[in-house]
């Protein structure tokens, strides 16, 4: 396959005038070189990268997408939702892991300018105070202004549309429904620490406990978003005694992390303890957990959209948030609340 070097030499150009023909630049090039090196090209049957085309165009067709935790299933739903809808309207989907960073965040927003993203999807929640928060929205509006799309998928404001959950929401109704099973002792498994998402799903769990007249009931522990914060956070549990009523876990992967500790420990669940967790991922159903549906590929879809369908060559964004909707479903992890031992 023909290089943009091989055009140029063919054309006895240099390879700055040969790459200004072929790209359209405006550069002021003269119709007997034009005609050269078009020439040239076409016998080399030489074709521009999609990327180089890019680089001299206002957008490219490229549409990142910032992870959080890049082996975290929650946000493979999320990417599939996004690369399905981008597939097909002939755009590529770039995943970066972040690693809850809002530094890093900022790089991978710098390399999507410089590759001329046509949008930027931040699919993880930021912080409740994060001192970067400044400089992370100074270089969404950069990214704007260069005509760079951008769309939340968390409550952060970073004067983009988010496109997001309820999570005080999903986390008041599943704790409520094991208020209903008659549970009155019940242990909440946190998410990373100073998370935004983590304070509403927890602040979600402690509202539907003292609505109950159970705030003296709620115990906060510690903990993350995998398996393994979820086993050993309920390791402490275990060791604490007496066991509560039921296991709350922020997201599916703790609540089977605490599944996991509880059984090894030969705690009948849900005989002795219920377990429920939240999002719904595809390990919930395997192991029959009691969780909360979130509209995950959904949310990744729909943020495809906005970055697709927005009327090209506008400088900034609306903030507009679109709330999508969840729901309880109830597996064989939960039941009701057995007589004191």
């Amino acid at each position: 396959m023909a290089s943009l070097v091989d055009v140029a030499r063919a054309a006895g150009v240099a390879v700055a005038t040969a790459s200004r023909v072929l790209s359209g630049s405006d550069h002021p090039v003269s119709a007997k070189t034009r005609a050269k090196v078009v020439a040239a090209a076409e016998k080399l049957d030489y074709s521009p990268s999609a990327l180089a085309r890019a680089m001299v165009s206002p957008n490219s067709r490229l549409m990142g997408v910032l992870v959080s935790d890049i082996v975290n299933p929650y946000f493979a739903v999320i990417a599939r939702g996004v690369d399905d809808v981008a597939t097909r309207a002939g755009y590529v989907t770039m995943l970066s892991n972040v690693d809850r960073s809002t530094a890093t965040e900022i790089s991978r927003l710098q390399a999507m300018r410089d590759y001329r993203a046509a949008g930027v999807i931040f699919a993880g929640s930021g912080y409740v105070d994060d001192p970067q928060r400044p400089a992370l929205l100074k270089a969404v509006r950069q990214a704007q202004e260069q005509g760079i799309r951008a769309v939340s998928l968390a409550d952060r404001d970073l004067g983009c549309p988010t496109v997001t959950v309820d999570n005080h929401a999903a986390a008041h109704d599943i704790t409520d429904h094991l208020v209903a099973l008659g549970h009155r002792r019940i242990a909440f498994i946190e998410g990373p620490a100073g998370m935004t998402v983590t304070r509403q799903r927890r602040e979600g769990f402690i509202a539907r406990m003292r609505e109950a007249g159970l705030g003296s009931g709620a115990h906060c522990v510690p903990g993350g978003f995998d398996y393994e914060a979820g086993h050993t956070a309920t390791l402490r549990l275990i060791a604490r005694r007496p066991l509560p009523d039921a296991v709350l876990a922020a997201n599916d992967e703790v609540a089977v992390g605490a599944l996991g500790a509880l059984r090894q420990a030969g705690i009948d669940v849900p005989g002795e303890i219920s377990v429920a967790g939240i999002n719904d991922l595809r390990v919930a159903q395997h192991v029959g957990l009691t969780t909360v549906s979130l509209p995950l590929y959904e949310m990744g879809s729909l943020a495809a959209r906005h970055i697709i369908e927005s009327v090209p060559g506008a400088a900034t964004d609306g903030a507009a948030t679109t709330t999508l909707s969840h729901r309880l479903v109830p597996r064989e992890t939960t039941a009701r609340r057995p007589p004191e031992r």
